[in-house]
C-alpha cells in the first residue's frame, strides 16, 4: 500500500476527538490505491477547543487535500467551510471535505445516505415504515433526514441536547415527508430503532433502548464501529431481528467519502 509513499504523495486527514476507534484511515488509503491515487489518509485527534487552530493550521499546508471529519467536530467543520452542498447546509454539517480550486474548502455529509444503505442493504424497506432514532448529533441528524426522505411515515428522534433535537425536527417537517416527533428510548411500537450516539462504546455504559422491549419483526441499528457488534445489536440479533452496525456503514460511506475526495 505504501510502496510508492514519498514526499509527492497526497494527505488526508480524519479528525476526531476520540479517533483510536475510527478505522477510515486504513480503509481510506486502501481505496485511494484502488482509484489509482498516490495518497495517505492519517488520523488526528484534535480536542474541540483546539479545532480552528488546528484547521487553519492545516489550510497552510499545500500537500492537503481534503479532511475526513468525525465525532465531535462535524458541526464544527461545517462553519469552517467556505461552501457546501444542499444537503450540509440543510444539516448544518458535515463529514468530509475537500479543497476548493481558490484554496477554501468544501464540504459534504454522506452519514445519512450511507446508512440508509446499508439498511437497504439487509433486504429492509423503509417506505412506510415507524422510526425511533437516539441521537441527533452529527451523523443522527443526517441518519434523520435520510430516513425521512427515504419515505419512513413516521420518525421519533430523542436527544438530551433538547435544542438541537427541537431544530431538527422542525427543520425535518418542512420538508413534509412524513411526521417526525419527539421520542424517547422507549422503542416499543416501532418498526426501525437506530442508535446514533456513542452509548455503547465502552463495557460499562447503559443500553440506549430496553433490551426486553425487543421483538423480532423490529429492525435495530448502530454507528458504533468499536466493538465490532455492539451489545445492543448482540442481543437485537439473538431474539433473530435484521441489524446494521457502524462496520455496515463505514463499508457504504467509505466509497462515497473517497470518490467526493477525489473529485476535481
Amino acid at each position: 500500500m505504501l510502496d510508492n509513499f514519498s514526499g509527492a504523495t497526497r494527505v488526508y486527514f480524519i479528525v476526531g476527538d476520540p479517533i483510536a476507534q475510527v478505522k477510515s484511515p486504513f480503509g481510506v488509503t486502501q481505496a485511494f490505491e484502488q482509484h489509482g491515487k498516490d495518497a495517505v489518509c492519517i488520523p488526528a485527534q484534535v480536542p474541540s477547543q483546539d479545532l480552528k487552530q488546528w484547521f487553519g493550521g492545516v489550510s497552510l499546508m499545500r500537500n492537503i487535500d481534503g479532511i475526513i471529519v468525525t465525532v465531535p467536530h462535524k458541526f464544527d467543520c461545517h462553519a469552517l467551510c467556505a461552501t457546501s452542498s444542499p444537503r450540509a447546509e440543510f444539516l448544518g454539517a458535515v463529514n468530509t471535505i475537500r479543497r476548493n480550486k481558490d484554496g477554501s474548502w468544501h464540504g459534504d455529509m454522506f452519514d445519512g445516505i450511507a446508512y440508509v444503505k446499508a439498511i437497504e442493504s439487509k433486504g429492509f424497506d423503509l417506505r412506510n415504515k415507524t422510526a425511533l432514532l437516539v441521537g441527533a448529533g452529527g451523523a443522527g441528524s443526517a441518519i434523520a433526514h435520510s430516513l425521512v426522505l427515504a419515505g419512513v411515515k413516521e420518525l421519533a428522534i430523542q436527544d438530551e441536547n433538547t435544542e438541537r433535537r427541537d431544530s431538527l425536527i422542525h427543520r425535518l417537517n418542512s420538508l413534509k415527508h412524513g411526521r417526525v416527533y419527539v421520542g424517547s428510548s422507549n422503542i416499543m411500537g416501532f418498526d426501525v430503532a437506530i442508535n446514533a450516539t456513542p452509548v455503547g462504546m465502552r463495557e460499562t455504559d447503559p443500553s440506549p433502548f430496553d433490551l426486553d422491549t425487543i421483538t423480532p419483526n423490529m429492525f435495530i441499528g448502530c454507528v458504533i464501529t468499536a466493538p465490532a457488534i455492539p451489545p445492543l445489536i448482540a442481543v437485537a440479533r439473538a431474539k433473530g431481528c435484521k441489524t446494521t452496525a457502524g462496520e455496515d456503514m463505514f463499508l457504504q460511506v467509505r466509497e462515497l467519502m473517497v470518490q467526493f475526495l477525489l473529485e476535481v
